[in-house]
């Protein structure tokens, strides 16, 4: 279920399958279980059927959208002539936190990009892989980024080079 930016209506359930009253992950600041977080949240986009906010193959339509929704401006690359298309954008929740995602293909793969602030320097791409779900993550110019897809892992490399300009 989708709610406003930056709130969570979801609770996380033991076992029992009650209630516990305890904050669901998505409240949790940004953290060392992001990537299971980040992979939670490429699977939601996609069985929501609310990929994107703003469908546009265009970055100069994608990046003033998020204007006024965000307290950041997501850096919007085309990198249609490297083989992934944008797609669109979207607001999604990281931590608690309102972040931009940006969606992009490769071939008929979807690779969801969350982008919001950091106050960590440059830090170089780190992978992993679970469940045949791919992420890369790092920082650059104060902005942290998370790809995740389900593209062959070398591809998702590729594009994690080309969108940080590495």
């Amino acid at each position: 279920m989708r709610s406003a930016p930056g709130i969570c209506t979801q609770r996380r359930r033991p076992r029992s399958g009650r209630a516990s009253g305890r904050s669901c992950p998505c409240r949790q600041r940004p953290g060392r279980r992001d990537e299971r977080f980040c992979k939670a949240w490429h699977l939601r986009s996609l069985q929501l059927t609310h990929l994107t906010d703003v469908a546009s193959t265009d970055q100069h339509a994608v990046k003033p959208w998020f204007v006024g929704k965000l307290d950041f401006a997501p850096a919007v690359v085309d990198l249609a002539s490297d083989g992934f298309p944008l797609v669109g954008g979207r607001l999604d929740v990281v931590g608690g936190q309102s972040v931009a995602a940006l969606v992009y293909a490769r071939r008929k793969h979807v690779i969801n990009v969350f982008v919001w602030p950091s106050e960590t320097s440059d830090a170089a791409l780190r992978s992993g892989a679970e469940r045949g779900y791919a992420w890369i993550r790092w920082t650059r110019r104060g902005m942290r980024f998370w790809a995740v897809s389900d593209v062959a892992t070398v591809d998702l490399e590729e594009f994690a080079r080309r969108l940080s300009g590495s």
